[in-house]
């Protein structure tokens, strides 16, 4: 017989089943003495061919030879040999065959022996029998049990006892509470008991747990759960098979916490929020300390660093967690400075751009050596492991940011690198959304603001108080104004205008549009002329954005309503175009809204504006608002107005304190759209402030215009004034009797400047030109304007005014 190359013929104990093998009987000399029908079924020679022939003749090769002359000093040595060999088969072809021999008599005599063997390659189940099956279930890489009916170990393979960290000897005979106190064996011997009673067998039944393998670290185990019956059909024992699944739950996990971490990260647009949102989130999932410290430049709105450069740049504290109260483990609290050594692993981090593993913090406290209050630190807490990496988004470098353990018994591993790394990716974005949110908001606000007057003045005719209100953090700037806009003899005029919608768009229109309102006052035009020549502009306005929606629909349907005070007649001339109408509180305190024509919104050019004139006597209280006050998410118009009206009761307060007290009254809930209100309280030029005269269209009154103005200003003790008024009343009023017709009016008014007046009824506007040296006239005008600060013409019912203002000495 053969035995395969390289295997000693050692085994005595066949590890395959040989109850159905062919057999042959050969003698102490070699030869062939019994032959079973399975034998000629095997290698096909009938019992007439084999019989009285030599052993040999079976071989597959004659060098087979040798190994059978060894193979046959085992056998006498032993009593017999079992293994595996190569036979040749009647015509001719090779059969590897499992082959066992035993002695058919005592070893001292020269008897028989039989010779037993099966096909390994035609009956695959040998493997599963004897000893082989016994070290397939040993040795397999699944960890397998079986427990008696009570629960209790019976048998377990190396792997299970490798899981368990407790030698087989300790298992067997125990139940799992007594050897596994890191798991959950109540929920498992649950799990045995109904496979027990069912016979229904659990598949993949997953746990969490420690065993004394590595009592500090939790693993995650997969297990099924089966029942093994006699022939009878009892159940005998239960059978449980463990696969340890610790890596497909902890990329499971993973991914769940990068799934949370999006519903918890970057939930608002501020840069700090978005910074400690990172913090908040890894402790404790994934460390015991978090750091996140961004570029000073960052939190600032700046632009971020695309490559670093040689030297560190200012960080600052954006964010901070630990697992213990107070982060007592931080060097620097939320928004300072944060000095970073040039050898540490943050700065290390920051140059390279890569993340950084020390999982046991050897060679940071190495680093760390110039920088001993962190070292400190480090030392009184415990840190053990570390991971630092960088933020980074689109190119740029924002900052660092640093996990630490302490209280956990595990260092990092490479795969809570990654998990750091996606984590601070998808902050890292927020981030740099947050930032160019806070630059590009920053922008708008500075854009409002200076569209938006910086200081109102009403002069001596209004004192004003003002209140403008964003809607929220997001939607910032808005298409909101208001402005007071003094004019010629003492007036003023005030304005609010609503533009639709928000942003950048809404902010442009508006300050286009309170531009060509400033424009529209300084020609003096009565308030529902203002209003047709800015709906002319908005007309166009929306013909040249065409194509630009944003810019389009801001300016087309915006609000206005435009109101004029006379501090000389107390009177209030006031237009609007589809925006609320002004409140009204004379100085009994009662509160009206007058009935105003209500006009179309700007940009439609349908219906014309009307405007309304109404009496305010000193004391008067007039509002102006945008429907954002009126029109809030709990109240209507008609409600809000009611409110509105309650609120400006109280007008016999200060205007600042009446301002708050209005606004808190009515925005109770959350704004829905922006909020302008303008507050203005009436004072009256009495006859202290102005003198007028009428004076007929005689070239002789010229004389005694100058008398009068002269007399005039010497009892308000404006003597430093005389010689310039006397030129200018002495040029107008010439120029009114030379040009105009009918009677004339000069008027003097002392307010914040001296306005001289001079009035007829001619509609020809006066032009101011520069005479030639041999010209006799037509110096007046250009006279006027060299000796006052400003002059200017406006039309009235009767005719036109000319006016100019001169500053009052100091000593007025």
């Amino acid at each position: 017989m053969a035995i395969p190359q390289g295997i000693a013929p050692t085994e005595t104990r066949v590890p395959f089943d040989m109850a159905d093998a062919a057999s042959a009987l050969i003698d102490a000399t070699g030869t062939i003495i019994g032959w079973t029908p399975a034998a000629e079924r095997l290698l096909g020679y009938p019992a007439a061919e084999v019989m009285k022939q030599p052993g040999r003749m079976l071989l597959a090769a004659p060098e087979d030879a040798v190994q059978a002359e060894a193979i046959g000093s085992w056998c006498r040595a032993h009593q017999g040999w079992g293994g595996l060999g190569r036979l040749r088969h009647r015509d001719g072809r090779r059969i590897e065959v499992g082959l066992r021999i035993s002695a058919m008599c005592d070893a001292g005599d020269d008897g028989s022996w039989l010779v037993s063997g099966i096909d390994v390659g035609s009956i695959p189940t040998w493997a599963l029998s004897g000893s082989l099956l016994q070290a397939f279930l040993t040795g397999s890489p699944v960890g397998m049990a079986v427990l008696s009916p009570d629960l209790r170990y019976v048998w377990i393979n190396d792997t299970l006892e490798r899981y368990g960290g407790l030698p087989r000897e300790e298992r067997i005979g125990r139940r799992m509470a007594d050897c596994l106190p890191g798991l959950d064996t109540e929920a498992l011997e649950a799990q045995l008991r109904q496979v027990l009673r069912t016979g229904e067998p659990v598949i993949d039944y997953e746990y969490r747990g420690w065993t004394m393998a590595a009592p500090h670290r939790e693993h995650a185990y997969s297990t099924s759960f089966f029942r093994l019956d006699n022939a009878e059909g009892r159940p005998v024992a239960v059978c449980h098979m463990v696969i340890d699944v610790t890596d497909r739950w902890r990329a499971r996990e993973r991914l769940a916490l990068l799934n949370e971490a999006g519903a918890h990260i970057g939930s608002t647009l501020d840069v700090m929020r978005t910074a400690q949102e990172l913090a908040d989130f890894a402790v404790p999932r994934l460390a015991d300390f978090v750091t996140v410290d961004l570029l000073d430049s960052v939190l600032r709105g700046e632009e971020p660093l695309e490559t670093p450069g040689e030297t560190l740049p200012a960080f600052r504290r954006a964010g901070q967690t630990s697992v213990r109260e107070g982060c007592p483990e931080s060097i620097a609290a939320l928004g300072d400075t944060v000095a970073i050594s040039p050898t540490s692993p943050l700065a290390c981090c920051f140059f390279s751009g890569e993340a950084l593993l020390d999982p046991l913090m050897d060679r940071s406290m190495s680093a760390w050596s110039e920088d001993p209050a962190r070292a400190a630190k480090v030392r009184e807490f415990g840190m053990r492991s570390l991971l630092v990496a960088p933020i980074g988004a689109r190119g740029a470098l924002l900052g660092v940011a640093s996990f630490v353990r302490s209280r956990h018994p595990e260092p990092f591993e490479e795969d809570d690198l990654l998990l750091a790394e996606e984590l601070v990716a998808r902050a890292a974005l927020n981030i740099d959304n947050a930032r160019r949110f806070s630059r590009e908001h920053a922008a708008a606000l500075a854009l409002q603001r200076s569209l938006l007057p910086h200081a109102l003045s009403g002069g001596r005719a209004v004192e004003v108080a003002s209140r403008y209100l964003p809607t929220d953090a997001r939607n910032g700037v808005g298409g909101d104004w208001f402005d007071v806009i003094p004019l010629s003899g003492a007036r003023v005029a005030l304005v609010v205008g609503d533009v639709v919608g928000h942003g950048l768009n809404a902010a442009a229109t508006m300050g286009r549009l309170r531009t060509a309102v400033h424009t529209l006052a300084d020609m003096d035009l009565p308030p529902e002329e203002l209003l047709a020549h800015l709906d002319d502009l908005v007309i166009r306005l929306t013909e040249e954005e065409t194509g630009q929606e944003g810019v389009a629909a801001a300016v087309l349907g915006a609000t206005c309503l435009y109101v004029i005070y006379d501090p000389v007649t107390q009177r209030c001339t006031m237009a609007r175009a589809g925006h609320p109408t002004p409140a009204i509180v004379d100085p009994s305190g009662e509160v009206s809204f007058p009935a105003l024509p209500a006009g179309p919104p700007l940009g439609l050019g349908s219906l014309p504006f009307e405007s309304a004139e109404l009496e305010l006597p000193a004391g008067s209280l007039i509002a102006l608002y945008t429907d954002g006050l009126i029109e809030t998410c709990d109240q209507d118009i008609d409600i809000g107005l009611g409110r509105l009206s309650n609120a400006l009761g109280q007008a016999v307060l200060p205007l600042e304190e009446l301002c708050s007290t209005v606004i808190d009254t009515l925005l109770t809930c959350p704004q829905t759209d922006d909020v302008a209100l303008l507050l203005a309280r009436t004072h009256g030029l009495g006859t202290g402030h102005v003198a007028s005269w009428d004076l007929p269209s005689d070239p002789a009154v010229v004389a005694s215009a100058r008398s009068l103005v002269i007399r005039q200003l010497a009892e308000w003790g404006l003597d430093e004034l005389m010689t310039t008024t006397e030129l200018i009343a002495s040029e107008l009023v010439t120029n009114a009797i030379r040009h105009g017709t009918g009677p004339i009016r000069l008027r003097l008014i002392r307010h914040d400047v001296l306005i001289c007046e001079v009035a007829d009824t001619s509609n020809t506007s006066p032009r101011l030109r520069h005479a030639r040296t041999t010209d006799e006239g037509g110096r007046g005008l250009f006279l006027v304007a060299q000796l006052t600060r400003r002059w200017g013409t406006r039309y009235t019912e009767g005719g036109k005014l000319i006016w100019a203002e001169q500053d009052l000495p100091e000593s007025a």
